[in-house]
């Protein structure tokens, strides 16, 4: 028998072989089904592998998923500007004093933006940097 030529030998045949039927290969996840699993695995106490396993995947399939989905949440965040409701109050009336406390009030108060995310107040000065403001402003809306 030459070592080419395997088929006659008893200890090299295949005891088990499978059979698969249909198309095979990658299988194809609408976007709304891969929102479904990615909030399936967002509620309390869920167990990603259990999840990935209801639905035939592999845990680490649903982490890349939920990470992609993160990617666009934020892409889209930085991609339109983000505003927020400007209340303008009443002017408060104007009180009798000296001139010198009017003048110290109205420098000490002009230009000065005050911004209220969810009870919390914050105020810009003239002269604040917009990156610290704008980051800031994106950590109070992330921690409500």
């Amino acid at each position: 028998m030459s070592g080419l030529d395997r088929t006659l030998d008893p200890e090299r045949q295949p005891r088990r072989f499978d059979v698969i039927n249909g198309a095979g290969g990658r299988r194809q996840w609408s976007v709304d089904d891969k929102a479904r699993i990615i909030a399936e695995t967002l509620e309390p106490n869920a167990i990603i592998s259990e999840v990935a396993r209801r639905y035939g995947l592999r845990p680490q399939q649903v982490f890349a998923w939920r990470r992609e989905a993160r990617k666009q949440a934020v892409s889209v965040q930085q991609d339109s500007p983000a505003f927020v409701p400007a209340v303008v109050g009443a002017p408060e009336p104007i009180a009798r004093h000296p001139p010198k406390q009017r003048n110290r009030k109205a420098t000490r108060d002009a230009g000065v933006i005050e911004l209220e995310i969810d009870g919390i107040a914050m105020r810009v000065g003239r002269g604040a940097d917009t990156k610290t403001v704008a980051a800031v402003i994106r950590a109070l809306k992330a921690t409500t």
